[in-house]
């Protein structure tokens, strides 16, 4: 069994901070679950553009309020504490935080705790060393 406390990944290398975000790594591909789990911060009035083309992600938001938009129809998913949206198929999007926005997310393939997003919003695959 593992046990992670979020306060023993703060201030560690699984806690990386991306402009707009800090994503806060509790599971990941090394710990063989299969997917990972994040705990993430998005910060209040701002957008991201993210393309997750190699990852299937769920997110679940706990605090905050903002938006989705898909950017295939342009179409505005607002999101607020307990909702859940999930990127099924490879979603481009928009993710616009009106309050901080605190998101537990889930990605399969997992991801290995060294991914940023590059300038087309992806996490490219990494292998681990």
């Amino acid at each position: 069994m593992k046990v992670v406390k979020l306060e023993d990944i703060i201030g560690t290398d699984q806690e990386i901070k991306g402009g707009n975000w800090t994503s806060r790594r509790l599971i990941l591909k090394k710990d063989n679950m299969g997917y990972s789990v994040h705990d993430t911060i998005i910060k209040a009035g701002t957008e991201t553009h993210i393309w997750y083309k190699n990852h299937l992600e769920a997110v679940y938001c706990i605090e905050g309020d903002g938006e989705v938009e898909t950017l295939s129809d342009n179409k505005i998913h607002p999101i607020s504490a307990n909702t859940l949206y999930a990127l099924d198929e490879h979603d481009e999007h928009l993710l616009r935080a009106n309050t901080d926005m605190r998101m537990v997310c889930v990605f399969n393939p997992p991801i290995t705790g060294q991914e940023v997003h590059n300038e087309e919003g992806v996490y490219e695959l990494v292998e681990e060393d």
